[in-house]
């Protein structure tokens, strides 16, 4: 299978580059390496010669011509909104790169899109009760984030009602896991201030949750969704929210100094998990990483 990873220089994307060459799939790999590193594709690149890497942005022009070129069976777009990033900054170039990518879809036939959006950011802050939240959950979007990922969901769905384009959207809890960087997402930040020997910020007083995912866990659910739950928004999580202020106590260990407080930010959910059972029924995925075990890969003492 020809697959294509937009954002395979990022953290989760570079993770699936590795998982698909180890299948034996040809990747293309499109990244313009404003967040995403070279060196994150070091082991891809010593794994097949069937890896190719194109620096490039995917709402350009040349990317519609790298698509006919190579016309992949699948295309996974891994960088609509990258944490780290001000959403208003990147909300403009996330439709026009997802529309791209719909666009040559359309016109060559590309038998699958794969995205993946935040789903803290789409489904906002939920009712206790409602907890973990599934996908009949109505969406209530969190700032800009939150706001264009459902207009990023609806494009999907436009496309596939009008033009027969097939996708899968994964609405994944908190990724986490080697390579991220120290701006994307809490336990990157925790890893790297444990490196540092530095005392961390921890927004609000820690027991705000959240669901915690481990990259391989992630991956296999990207890899699974390549043939599976057409037209659908699929949850990626435990099930379990756990609290920021645990995450830190096991990575610190009973000697760890406590994070320094700062104020809760004003669009903070919290509370947080997503229940799995629709990735169960329609991609036959199941998280198998407990938080302990995936938080040695990052820097546990």
């Amino acid at each position: 299978m020809n697959t294509l990873v937009v954002g395979g220089a990022g953290f989760l994307g570079s993770h699936l580059a590795e998982r698909l060459l180890a299948e034996g799939h040809a990747v293309d790999v499109v990244d313009d390496l404003r967040s995403g590193s070279l060196a994150n594709l070091a082991e891809a690149r010593a794994m097949a010669a069937s890896l190719k890497i194109h620096t490039l942005d995917a709402a350009t022009a040349e990317f519609g011509e790298l698509i006919a070129l190579r016309r992949p069976d699948v295309v996974y777009h891994l960088a609509l909104l990258p944490p780290g990033e001000p959403a208003e900054r990147t909300a403009a170039s996330a439709m026009a790169s997802l529309l791209a990518v719909l666009e040559a879809a359309r016109q060559l036939g590309t038998a699958k899109v794969v995205v993946v959006i935040s789903a803290v950011s789409l489904y906002g802050d939920v009712a206790a009760k409602d907890l973990p939240v599934k996908e009949a959950q109505p969406w209530q979007p969190v700032g800009v984030r939150g706001v264009v990922s459902r207009a990023l969901l609806e494009l999907l769905a436009a496309y596939r009602e009008l033009h027969s384009v097939e996708y899968t959207a994964l609405a994944m809890g908190n990724v986490y896991g080697p390579r991220q960087r120290a701006d994307g997402g809490v336990v990157a930040t925790f890893a790297q201030a444990l490196a540092d020997k530095v005392t961390p910020m921890m927004h609000g007083d820690g027991r705000q949750t959240r669901d915690f995912v481990y990259v391989d866990d992630a991956v296999d659910a990207l890899v699974r969704a390549a043939v599976k739950g057409g037209g659908l928004v699929v949850n990626i999580g435990t099930g379990t929210g756990t609290p920021i202020r645990t995450v830190w106590e096991v990575m610190a260990g009973p000697s760890g100094r406590p994070p320094a407080p700062s104020p809760r930010r004003t669009l903070d959910v919290p509370r947080f998990a997503l229940s799995p059972t629709r990735a169960r029924i329609h991609l036959a995925w199941a998280p198998w990483t407990d938080l302990e075990t995936g938080l040695r890969s990052v820097g546990r003492r």
